[in-house]
This record gives C-alpha cells, structure tokens and sequence, in this order.
C-alpha cells in the first residue's frame, strides 16, 4: 500500500534577482504515512517551508513528483490543512466567523458550518472565544484558531509551519501539549517544520533532518521514546543530543 504523501525525486528551483538559479530543494525524497507526526528540522536555507508548499499544492516542483493519497498535487485542497507561523486570521471576522470561512467557501449551510465551527473550536479549548475578534485574542489563542480552522475540514494532513515560533516559552510548551493531544484523538497526519531541536524532541515520532544549499534530506531518525514525553528525563536528553548530533554533522 502506498504512503499517503510521497515525494520523489524533488528538485525546486528559484530565480534570483540577478537572474541566476538557486535550487532551494535538490532530489528530495520522502515517504509520510498515515497518522504519522514527522518532523522537518534544519537551519535556515533547507528548504523546509518549500517543501510543504508542494505538498500543499501551493506550487509545483521543478523536477521529480508530489502524490497524496496516490494521487499527483496539483493544487491547495481540504484534505490537507495548512497552519502559518503568522496567524493569517481576518481581523474583522470573529473566531467562529474564521473557522467557518473555508467551510462557506465550500457552499455548507449556515446552520451545519456554525456547528461546526463551534466543535472545532470547543477541541482547541476556545469554545468561549466563539465571537471574539483576533485583536481580542492573545497570540496563543489566535493560533488555535488558525488550528480549528485547518481541522474543521477534516483533512488527513496538517501542514505546519513554525506554527508556534511567535509566542512566548510557556504558550509555546501549551501549544505543544495541546498539538500532541489533538494528533491522537484525529489520527490526523502532521508534517511540522521547525528549527527548534527541542520542540522536534517533544513531538514528533520521525525527524526528518535537512542540510542547506541545496535543500536535502540529510538524516531520517525515527523516534521510539513513548507519549506524553518528559524533557526532564535522561531519555529525552539523549534524544535532543542525537538530534543536535545530527544537525550538527
């Protein structure tokens, strides 16, 4: 059976201002299965951001393929849910006005998208921010909209990226908590780019390591340490230190 995301050979090249080409990705190869929590982690350049772009659908590579669920990308669709490091919330719609957006843009009934959008919101604990504005809302909150918003059309992969690099330390660790939680009561798949060794430690169950310039695929280090993961634990620690080890290598 295939995987549901499968990258092929991938190659993404850019044109510089000057004319001259920058391959941001090259012969990237990768496999994600269903319900699986990976991982992209690498420094600045890696093209981590690239790659869920294309697996998003929001461009089309170069040379090599992108299938999901056996099927060629081709463009942005419901069954794959994007979360930005910037919220991307509209500030003159409410938090449920958010959450419906996607699902009127998709013709659901009034009705049916309200109650929808009020489960989504209920699952990321904001059931009391349904009618709140953005500017009302802490950067923590507003991300969670941005969550219920990509789960509220029941897709089988969220993509995210750096989704919670603009909050502070202890949102961050919640967010963390409640990302984790979400994952296991979906079963949805999640591709997760960060440059954070620790916040890869914590969540993922493959982290998939990137070298720069090109992008590509330096290391696939599955992760056996269980759920929920204690970062005071020597095993956690020994798990940092492998990743670190092989960003480093």
């Amino acid at each position: 059976m295939a995987s549901l995301i499968e990258v092929e050979g991938v190659s993404q090249i850019f044109e510089t201002r000057e004319g001259q080409a920058n391959w941001a990705l090259w012969q990237v190869s990768l496999e994600i299965e269903a319900g699986e929590f990976v991982c992209l982690i690498g420094p600045s350049g890696c093209g981590k951001t690239t790659l869920l772009h294309l697996i998003a659908g929001f461009m089309k590579p170069s040379e090599g393929r992108v299938r999901f669920a056996g099927a060629p990308v081709g463009e942005p669709g419901p069954d794959r849910g994007v979360v930005f490091q910037e919220y991307a919330l509209f500030g003159w719609m409410t938090a449920r006005q958010n959450v419906e957006f996607g699902l009127r843009m998709r013709g659901m009934g009034r009705a049916e998208r309200r109650e929808r959008a009020r489960e989504a919101l209920a699952r990321v604990g904001l059931e009391r921010a349904l009618d709140r504005y953005p500017h009302e809302l802490s950067g923590g909150m507003r991300q969670r909209v941005a969550v219920a918003r990509a789960l509220v059309n029941e897709p089988r992969v969220l993509l995210m990226d750096e989704p919670f690099a603009a909050v502070d330390a202890i949102t961050r660790t919640t967010l963390q908590d409640d990302l984790v939680r979400l994952w296991q009561q979906t079963g949805v798949s999640v591709v997760f780019v960060t440059h954070n060794v620790d916040e890869a430690a914590f969540l993922a169950q493959r982290v998939v390591v990137m070298r720069p310039h090109p992008g590509s695929v330096k290391r696939s280090m599955t992760i056996d340490l269980p759920y929920p993961r204690q970062r005071s634990s020597a095993e956690f620690a020994g798990l940092y230190a492998d990743i670190g080890a092989a960003l480093g290598e």
